[in-house]
């Protein structure tokens, strides 16, 4: 009895059972890793082009920072929460849950103003410490959607770094590529 499955590869050919077994088991592990589907990450940009490759973890920032006026950093962290108005301010947190505001160069770009939060991003740009005075802490308080008695607390100053992107990249999923 002649077996052919595959028209070029005659199973009379091989010389011992094992030989056919290992044969069909080569060409049906090829067959199911060829029938598999692949996944890719998708990613939206905003701003300018940016690289993410080697990104530092946003917990390294006051570092980076220290004694120096600016200092330019890619950074990485998870977004907690974005401008509900226009996008034009995002709150990112490191792996200790400490966030930093991130505001966008020259008002040039924006980012989604809902669904963005607990999504892993890279953004990029400059960071120097500032003090930010209650106006506009209380302007950012507005824009988050806290009530008045909120935006009314706010009474002092308040000393953080400001980091102004030029460029972000908000990971979405992954989707299955056929």
């Amino acid at each position: 009895m002649k077996i052919v499955i595959i028209p070029f590869l005659n199973f009379d050919s091989l010389k011992s059972d094992a030989m056919k077994n290992l044969t069909i088991l080569v060409f049906a592990f090829i067959a199911l890793i060829g029938c598999q589907t692949r996944k890719e990450l998708v990613v939206n940009t905003y701003g300018e082009t940016i690289s993410t490759d080697g990104a530092l973890s946003l917990t390294g920032l006051n570092e980076q920072v220290e004694g120096k006026d600016s200092v330019a950093l890619t950074l990485k962290g998870t977004i907690e929460q974005t401008c509900e108005k226009k996008g034009c301010w995002m709150t990112v947190k490191d792996e200790n849950g400490v966030a930093t505001r991130v505001t966008f160069k020259d008002y040039g770009f924006f980012v989604p103003t809902e669904g963005a939060e607990g999504k892993e991003v890279v953004f990029s740009g400059m960071a120097k410490k500032k003090v930010t005075d209650v106006a506009t802490l209380r302007h950012f308080a507005e824009d988050a959607g806290k009530s008045q008695q909120e935006i009314d607390a706010i009474t002092e100053p308040k000393e953080e770094i400001e980091f102004v992107a030029n460029g972000v990249v908000i990971y979405e999923k992954e989707a299955k590529k056929e």
